[in-house]
């Protein structure tokens, strides 16, 4: 994932400034894609100047004018194309958390896709953690030195792997669920547009 993507997920939810974008991160998407505000200014500039935002000057009294940033119509469909395409394997928590706070403006059951093929990912590995757990640690509980720290290595594993598979679960049946009621054109529209534009 890129972090022009996580700025365009943030700026579909609502337009914002360089310095409030960046506020916004530190509140929220920062949590699992973290930036510092002169990467995220950076990024922006990078970006208008490649058509993926617009920005508008807007001018104050007794302050300095500021840039409000929005993404353009190549930016929602970049963000469209990103949500969709298969998620690379470096950073995968972060970057289908990200997928799936945009996921009202892309293709949700490609997300599911995704979801679908990391859960089995994740229960794949789970399995080859349980095995070895099962053949090196059959008696865990009297573990001590040299050997419980290794099973404890491998505990790490075993609860990282649960859980996104676990994660990924509960996704996939509330975004199939959502799938399967019918939409309202008209609000599948709204849906689909910046806050901000309504």
């Amino acid at each position: 994932m890129s972090l022009e993507h996580a700025i365009l997920v943030s700026l579909m939810e609502r337009a914002g400034s360089g310095y409030e974008l960046a506020r916004r991160f530190d509140r929220s998407i920062g949590y699992f894609w973290s930036a510092s505000h002169q990467q995220i200014y950076r990024t922006l500039k990078r970006m208008a100047d490649v058509g993926w935002v617009n920005q508008e000057v807007v001018y104050q009294n007794a302050r300095p004018d500021k840039k409000v940033y929005r993404p353009s119509t190549e930016g929602q469909e970049a963000l469209r194309a990103w949500i969709s395409e298969e998620t690379g394997e470096a950073n995968t928590r972060a970057t289908l958390a990200v997928k799936l706070r945009g996921a009202s403006y892309g293709d949700t059951g490609a997300l599911v896709d995704q979801f679908t093929h990391y859960r089995d990912a994740a229960l794949r590995q789970l399995s080859v953690y349980r095995e070895i757990e099962a053949r090196d640690f059959p008696d865990a509980e009297s573990l001590s030195g040299r050997a419980l720290h290794q099973y404890l290595v491998l505990r790490a594993g075993i609860l990282e792997e649960q859980t996104l598979a676990a994660w990924c679960s509960e996704v996939i049946a509330r975004l199939t669920e959502v799938l399967k009621q019918p939409q309202n054109p008209e609000h599948a529209r709204d849906e689909a547009q910046p806050a901000d534009a309504r």
